[in-house]
């Protein structure tokens, strides 16, 4: 009976986070571990496992799965034990499995290793050698090497911005595995677009470059091709190969896979334009809700740790207290000393502290007066998919106006999550700091009168020639004044 192999790791970073990601902040399943975790959500490897499960006719293998929350670069001490950690796991295992399936990010980075997910494919194919086919899945995001499709046979990646089909992308990347064991012979295009890109026009249920995404569907479903996808990259991850790019796969039909790679990137680049940010000062952000009924939504995409961000940003909280603004607030921040300070004081005390700025120099920390109105330990389920989340010991303090959920650790934020999870709606207050580049529109836009997309400095800011690239390929739209695109096909597999 053949056996198919499933281990994954993933994270985004921003380089311009300057708090290294440490092997504490991963999350890290071993063995049966991955199936129990997995199973009954909706990532990756779960939509993987649930295709496998329906063969009576290959048995399953997990060995390791590693996720963390986005952040600052891996240190060398982290990468060190985490890549060792993964390929010890899959050793055991060389000579009697037939198929790998690696759920990855493409947005990896360290300080000792600008691509992460090549190196696990280069040396996950050193150890299993040339007859053991290996298809892997990507982020949206992602940041497609040379070297990962030097050692994979195949790749599927998201079709969603926000990301809502994870499972699907694991059960295509599933359904292509299996097509290559049963002699398929993968042919890959790919067509890399100078340029890095942000904003609303990338959502791909209503910007344009999810006409793209439909495109690629359609091909797929008709079974014009095994797979394809058009990854924009992140533009927060500095590395040599940064860019967007679009990767087709066919069944050895060389020329289909690069005509529709090459058409594809084509009308992305007429649209690079479009693909930007369109930002709102701080200051008329905040003057302009505060004239309005609300509720209003301030979009702190500089600020997201779901893109790299250590979520510790104050900028807008302390524009509304300079102001003297009056409506009520809810606003996350990462400030481990804080939470400390409050479970000092326990619930309904209080206590002074300045928060913010806990871990990014650039901010000021701001005095408050707090009232300590919920302690907990961290742990909470994520509203997009199901899955545990962990902030750390994290705490509710008001203070005025303002209601502030402190946590000890970086999380993502791209839905109301941590909010429900301590017991507050976002709905029964005026002005909500979220701190996500685009959330699923049910979790805010839809019930809110106004989201001002703020203009704010922070690591993973969308006003992009703000961040101070020095690693990737230059000229890139929009960090040059000139910058041409002139298309070339490569190929892997042939």
């Amino acid at each position: 009976m053949p056996r198919i192999l499933i281990a994954g790791i993933a994270q985004e970073i921003s380089s311009f986070n300057p708090v290294p990601t440490e092997y504490e902040l991963f999350s890290i399943q071993r063995g049966e571990e991955v199936l129990e975790v997995n199973r009954r959500t909706s990532t990756a490897i779960s939509g993987a496992l649930d295709l496998f499960d329906t063969r009576s006719d290959v048995e399953i293998v997990t060995t390791f799965a590693a996720k963390a929350v986005s952040a600052g670069p891996m240190s060398a001490k982290c990468w060190d034990q985490l890549s060792s950690e993964f390929i010890d796991s899959l050793r055991p295992h060389v000579g009697s499995v037939d198929a790998i399936y690696l759920s990855l990010h493409g947005s990896m980075g360290g300080e000792t290793e600008l691509d992460p997910e090549g190196w696990v494919l280069e040396q996950t194919r050193a150890l299993f050698g040339d007859d053991v086919p290996i298809v892997f899945s990507l982020d949206l995001h992602g940041i497609l090497t040379e070297k990962m499709l030097q050692f994979g046979n195949g790749v599927t990646a998201y079709h969603t911005y926000p990301h809502v089909d994870l499972y699907d992308t694991g059960e295509r990347a599933g359904k292509l595995l299996l097509s290559i064991m049963a002699g398929a012979k993968p042919v890959v295009a790919r067509v890399r677009v100078p340029a890095i890109v942000r904003g609303d026009e990338l959502k791909t249920d209503s910007g344009c470059f999810g006409d793209l995404i439909k495109q690629i569907k359609s091909l797929e479903s008709d079974g014009t091709i095994l797979a394809g996808g058009f990854l924009i990259g992140n533009p927060f991850t500095d590395v040599p190969e940064l860019c967007c790019q679009a990767f087709i796969v066919t069944d050895g039909d060389q020329a289909t896979a690069e005509r529709v790679a090459l058409e594809l990137t084509a009308e992305f680049w007429g649209n690079r334009q479009k693909m930007q940010s369109q930002l709102v000062s701080l200051e008329s952000a905040v003057s302009d809700a505060s004239t309005m009924e609300g509720p209003i939504i301030f979009t702190d995409a500089a600020d997201a740790p779901s893109s790299g961000s250590p979520g510790d940003s104050n900028s807008i909280i302390s524009e509304m207290v300079r102001t003297g603004y009056s409506k009520s607030v809810l606003a996350p921040v990462t400030d481990a000393a804080a939470v400390q300070m409050a479970i000092s004081a326990g619930i309904g005390g209080s206590f002074s502290a300045a928060v913010g700025g806990s871990l990014d120099p650039r901010f000021t920390p701001l005095e408050f007066e707090f009232e300590v109105k919920l302690l907990s330990d961290g742990n909470y389920i994520l509203e997009s998919w199901g899955v545990p989340q962990y902030s750390g010991p994290t705490a509710v303090l008001t203070s005025g106006n303002y209601t502030l959920v402190v946590t000890s650790r970086p999380v993502s934020l791209f839905d109301r999550s941590l909010f429900l999870g301590h017991g507050l709606d976002p709905q029964n207050f005026h002005s909500i700091i979220v701190k996500s580049p685009h959330c699923q529109p049910r979790f805010f836009d839809d019930w809110a009168e106004h989201n001002f997309n703020v203009d704010a400095p922070g690591s993973t800011s969308a006003n992009l020639p703000s961040l101070g690239h020095t690693i990737c390929a230059r000229p890139i739209f929009p960090l040059d004044d000139v910058v041409e695109f002139d298309p070339q096909v490569e190929l892997f597999g042939v």
